[in-house]
């Protein structure tokens, strides 16, 4: 590879690289880290694509309390008890945080 064909790929990636928006660029917030691992039943952003219940938009409270009931077994359940039961108190309202914001 000659030097200008380098030089010039890497101005190019340099260029790429300074012209992300700044919104890509921000931190993502600890509910939105937290919530990836419900993305695979409940959907992107808690709108489930199939019969597994959408939770976006649904309020935080309600959504702290159902998993709080899962987690202490209150509430019956296949799956979500053993999800529950990896996140703290302030975990769950993050993550209820999180999805009560996607609607």
């Amino acid at each position: 590879m000659s030097f200008r064909l380098f030089f010039s790929i890497w101005l190019f990636v340099c260029f790429l690289l300074i012209s992300i928006p700044p919104a890509l660029s921000e931190p993502i917030s600890r509910g939105a880290l937290l919530s990836n691992s419900c993305a695979g039943c409940h959907g992107t952003d808690g709108r489930s694509p199939g019969a597994i219940p959408s939770i976006n938009g649904k309020s935080a409270l309600f959504i702290a309390g159902s998993m709080r009931e899962f987690r202490s077994g209150k509430r019956p359940s296949t799956v979500m008890g053993r999800h529950a039961k990896g996140y703290s108190d302030e975990e769950i309202q993050l993550i209820a945080e999180f999805f009560a914001s996607r609607k």
